[in-house]
């Protein structure tokens, strides 16, 4: 009887190491991504979205920061003031910087005339739902030229006023306010030396000193989160008070109101996605409608009113934060002839 072959020793297989490897590079990946996102760059990160969104998903995608940067780039030059304003941007959004001696009257924080209207455009793009959750801080800055008046003991003082002043013009005009700040920094922070090695005093860099700089950074979760509840809490407080207090309608304001004031029709914003702008279309299409009713007479009765309301509702089915502003507009004008036409019945 033959004797059994001696059977050859397997070697052990190592495959598995190249899964162990490949498990500790992720994990290591993994906490390298936590670390880096403890302070990370918000326009680079929006940088990098939008262009594996264009290489690699073959979208063109614009991110909101660099929306923002290009409208208020737009702003600027549309206004001429491109040699007094500046926009550029840091680690976290977009800066907008203001050169003082243009924009405000010499040691004084009151605005000059003709810096008003490029506030204003700068205030109604930064209201508009597109860039409802971005925070605005204002920021005022000196030259080390001192100043001590009886308003203005210091140049803490101008700073602040300087800062205080754009804010609260941003606030009157629909910027929310908790998403304002103001703060002053007097001469401690200058871009440029004010004073050569001879401790001579450089006009040129202390004019650049001198400015205003607002910076628009996209709140974050928990900051959003906050914003949202606090608006929504405003909401209910308003319908609450609506309730509490019955609108008395005025019918003869009412109709001495022109009906373009009720009903506005405005360019829709760039931003909008396709379906947005259709429902943008949709809605304007229906003012029109209304507005010539209204120039022919009607509504003469509450039918022809709920034949409107119930226009507008199918329209609204599905309401876009982007376009509240249109969709309150006319549910306001429904109301106020609601109100009207069930006085007139009374009396």
């Amino acid at each position: 009887m033959a004797a059994p072959k001696k059977q050859e020793a397997k070697e052990e297989s190592e495959d598995w190491l190249t899964t162990y490897a490949d498990a500790i590079t992720l994990l290591m990946a993994f906490f390298v991504m936590l670390l880096t996102f403890a302070e990370f760059d918000i326009p680079a990160y929006e940088e990098l979205s939008s262009a594996l969104a264009s290489n690699i998903g073959g979208r063109d995608e614009q991110s909101k920061t660099q929306s923002l940067k290009i409208d208020a780039q737009d702003i600027i030059y549309e206004a001429q003031a491109d040699q007094v304003v500046s926009v550029g941007s840091d680690d976290k959004g977009v800066t907008i910087e203001l050169q003082s001696n243009a924009f405000f009257k010499p040691a004084s924080a009151e605005i000059v005339a003709a810096a008003i209207p490029v506030l204003e455009k700068l205030a109604d793009t930064l209201a508009s739902p597109n860039y409802e959750l971005y925070n605005i801080v204002v920021e005022g800055h000196t030259d080390d030229s001192k100043i001590r008046t009886a308003k203005f003991p210091s140049n803490w003082e101008l700073s602040s006023a300087r800062a205080s002043t754009v804010v609260r013009m941003f606030e009157k005009n629909n910027v929310a306010r908790e998403r304002l700040q103001a703060t002053g920094y007097a001469d401690i922070r200058p871009k440029v030396p004010n004073l050569d090695l001879e401790g001579k005093p450089i006009p040129e860099n202390r004019a650049t000193n001198r400015r205003v700089v607002l910076r628009l950074h996209p709140m974050s979760i928990d900051e959003r989160d906050a914003y949202l509840l606090a608006q929504e809490f405003k909401r209910r407080q308003q319908e609450a008070k609506a309730v509490a207090q019955p609108k008395q309608a005025d019918t003869k304001n009412i109709a001495q109101r022109p009906i373009e004031e009720r009903l506005t029709i405005v360019s829709a914003p760039a931003a909008l996605s396709e379906s947005q702008q259709t429902t943008k279309t949709k809605i304007d299409n229906f003012k029109r409608q209304l507005r010539a009713q209204v120039k022919a007479g009607k509504p003469k009765n509450l039918n022809e009113l709920d034949e409107w309301q119930l226009e507008f509702d199918n329209i609204a089915l599905r309401p876009d934060a982007a376009l509240a502003k249109d969709f309150d507009e006319v549910r306001k004008f429904l109301d106020e002839e609601r109100a009207r036409l069930t006085k007139q019945i009374a009396n």
